[in-house]
C-alpha cells in the first residue's frame, strides 16, 4: 500500500464507508459498520419486498445460492459444505449437539473462549455426562502443547476460536488440525474473530466445522452468519434440529418425508434472513475484490504500528506482537488510567474502541488509515 495505485485504492475503499466521515472506527472485533454497497443491496430487497410482496421470491433464493458460493470461495470450501445461520452459536450449539456423545467424554477447549464457545459445551454434562476440559492461556497464548496435553482417548472434540476475543492472540488452527485428524476426534472453530480479517482455509486446516457471523470482521449485518461442515463428517453428524426446510423435497408440503438434504442445507431448518443474505453476499464480495491477503497484510501493519506506538508510550500491551501470532485485535492497558476512562478518552475524539477486561480493545479493518492510527497515539497520554 506504499505505492500510488494502492493509496487511489485505500481512497476508494474509504468511500465505500460513510462511517469514516465521522468517525476513526475501530471497532470490528464488535459490531462493524455496513458499507455503502451493502446498505445499497439491502435496501434495494426491501424495496423489492414492500412493492411486490413475495413475487420475486425466486430471485431472493437465487442469491442466497449466490451468497453460499462466495461464503464458500472465502473459506476454500465447497458449496455443498456451506449453510447459513442467524449467528455463531447456532453454529457451535448444532456441532455440540450433534456429536454422539457417550457418558465419560470430553472436550477440549480454554479458559478465555467467549461464552458463546463455552456454555453449548458445558450444557453437555446434564444431559451426556460428556467433561469441558478448559486449557489456560499462558502470557496471553493459548500453547499446542497444553492442548494436546489435555486430549486423551475419551476426548471427542477441540474447539477453539481462531483468534481468541480478550487477548487478540492467533492460535495456530493448522498445527491443532493437525492433531485432531491424527487422532480422529472433532475439530470446530470459532472464526467470527478472523474471517474477513485474515486468510482462512478449512482444507489446509482440517477443520471439521466453522461458524462465524458477519456482523464483525466480513462487515456484514447482524444475523447471518456462515456454518461450515466438511462433506465427509457431515454424515456423522446428528441434525437436532430437523425443520421443513431441512429435507428433500421442501416444498412438497403434504407429502411428508423425514429425508434429509444430501448437503450442508439439512442444517437450515426454515426459512432464510434474506434481506441479511444479500447484506452477507455484498459484504464477502467487497472483500474478494480486494483480496484478503492485501487485507491481512495491512490489518498486520496497522496493528503491528499500533502496538509500538503504545509501547513507546508506556503502555502494556495484551495481544502478542509477532505477525503469526495476532490478527486485528490489540489489547492494551495502564496502571493508572482505566478501561473506562482511555475508551471515553478516545471517545470524545470519535475515535471507536471497545473495553474488554483491564483494557482497552483497538481492532481497526482495511479501510483504516496509519494516520488514524496515529490519531489515536496522539490522544493517549504518555505513561
Amino acid at each position: 500500500m506504499n505505492n500510488s495505485t494502492n493509496c487511489r485504492s485505500q481512497q476508494d475503499w474509504r468511500s465505500e464507508f460513510p462511517v469514516t466521515e465521522t468517525y476513526v472506527y475501530m471497532n470490528h472485533a464488535g459490531v462493524a459498520p455496513l458499507s455503502r454497497r451493502v446498505q445499497d443491496v439491502m435496501a434495494g430487497f426491501l424495496e423489492d419486498a414492500t412493492v411486490n410482496g413475495a413475487v420475486n421470491a425466486k430471485l431472493w433464493e437465487e442469491e442466497a445460492e449466490a451468497c453460499r458460493s462466495v461464503a464458500a470461495q472465502l473459506i476454500n470450501a465447497d458449496v455443498t459444505e456451506v449453510a447459513f445461520m442467524k449467528n455463531t452459536t447456532q453454529g457451535i450449539l448444532i456441532a455440540a449437539n450433534g456429536i454422539d456423545w457417550r457418558a465419560g467424554d470430553n472436550v477440549v477447549t480454554t479458559e478465555v473462549e467467549f461464552p458463546a464457545n463455552v456454555y453449548p459445551w458445558w450444557s453437555l454434562k446434564e444431559r451426556y455426562g460428556v467433561q469441558t476440559r478448559m486449557v489456560p492461556e499462558q502470557a496471553g497464548r493459548i500453547c499446542i502443547e497444553d492442548v494436546a496435553t489435555a486430549i486423551d482417548e475419551r476426548t471427542r472434540a477441540v474447539t477453539i476460536s481462531h483468534v481468541e476475543f480478550a487477548s487478540g492472540f492467533r492460535n495456530d488452527i493448522q498445527a491443532l488440525g493437525e492433531i485432531c485428524r491424527e487422532r480422529d476426534i472433532w475439530f470446530i472453530v470459532d472464526a467470527i474473530q478472523s474471517l474477513g480479517a485474515i486468510e482462512v482455509d478449512v482444507q489446509s486446516c482440517n477443520v471439521d466445522i466453522l461458524a462465524a457471523d458477519g456482523h464483525k470482521w466480513m462487515l456484514a449485518p447482524e444475523g447471518a452468519a456462515i456454518f461450515y461442515c466438511a462433506d465427509e463428517k457431515r454424515e456423522q453428524l446428528v441434525n437436532t434440529n430437523v425443520g421443513w426446510a431441512s429435507v428433500v423435497n421442501p416444498r412438497d408440503f403434504l407429502n411428508y418425508d423425514l429425508t434429509q438434504k444430501p448437503d450442508a442445507t439439512r442444517f437450515e431448518e426454515g426459512s432464510y434472513n434474506s434481506v441479511g443474505l444479500y447484506g452477507l453476499k455484498a459484504a464477502i464480495e467487497l472483500l474478494l475484490d480486494i483480496g484478503i491477503s492485501t487485507i491481512e497484510a495491512h490489518i498486520l501493519e496497522l496493528t503491528g504500528h499500533l502496538i509500538e506506538g503504545l509501547e513507546a508510550k508506556g503502555y502494556r500491551v495484551i495481544t502478542p506482537p509477532t505477525n503469526s501470532e495476532r490478527a486485528g485485535i490489540v489489547i492494551f492497558e495502564s496502571d493508572r488510567i482505566t478501561p473506562t476512562e482511555i475508551y471515553e478518552m478516545l471517545l470524545a475524539d470519535n475515535i471507536i474502541t471497545a473495553e474488554r477486561g483491564s483494557g482497552v480493545r483497538v481492532s481497526p479493518h482495511f479501510y483504516n488509515t496509519t494516520s488514524e492510527i496515529e490519531r489515536l497515539l496522539e490522544v493517549l497520554p504518555d505513561l
